[in-house]
């Protein structure tokens, strides 16, 4: 069963609530973490929990949330580049419920393809030796996803606003 990935931004604006934001680029080895506030709508890369056991990633999440007290979560889905989801984007959807069911916040989706790419771009331009990449690129792979959410949340909050305005003059 193939899904193809939608994301509309009128959708992204229905559950956003301002506050912290901790994003993640889940991978079945590692998970990449970014935090970012959505008033000022810049992402930051975090952490990398590096534990393939699901007792350990939990337990370093928790420590985030308590460290963070996020008001959501943004987790990147993953995709073939046609948009047709595989394997790690039903495990990128339990996991987002895995934490829903454990922090009871809303947890949004964030088209990721590309992302890992664009991480490992942005690390070899920095001069980032190839050794240590592995261990950065899965937080900087969560903080474009997270400025991804940001971007398209604020833009469609500033067209909403411009329509709104527009229509009471």
């Amino acid at each position: 069963m193939s899904e193809k990935i939608t994301l509309h931004s009128s959708l992204l604006t229905l559950h956003a609530k301002s506050g912290t934001v901790l994003a993640f680029d889940f991978g079945e080895k590692r998970i990449g973490v970014a935090v970012g506030d959505t008033v000022v709508g810049i992402a930051h890369p975090l952490k990398t929990i590096d534990a393939a056991d699901k007792r350990r990633r939990f337990a370093a999440i928790a420590a985030l949330v308590g460290e963070w007290q996020p008001s959501q979560m943004v987790v990147g889905l993953p995709a073939h580049l046609d948009g047709t989801e595989h394997e790690l984007s039903r495990l990128a959807r339990k996991f987002a419920r895995d934490l829903t069911a454990r922090f009871g916040l809303h947890v949004e989706f964030v088209d990721e393809r590309l992302t890992s790419v664009a991480a490992e771009s942005s690390l070899a331009a920095s001069g980032v030796a190839p050794r240590k990449r592995k261990s950065r690129v899965d937080q900087i792979a969560a903080q474009e996803i997270l400025q991804d959410y940001f971007d398209t949340t604020l833009r469609a909050a500033r067209s909403a606003a411009c329509v709104a305005t527009e229509s009471s003059q």
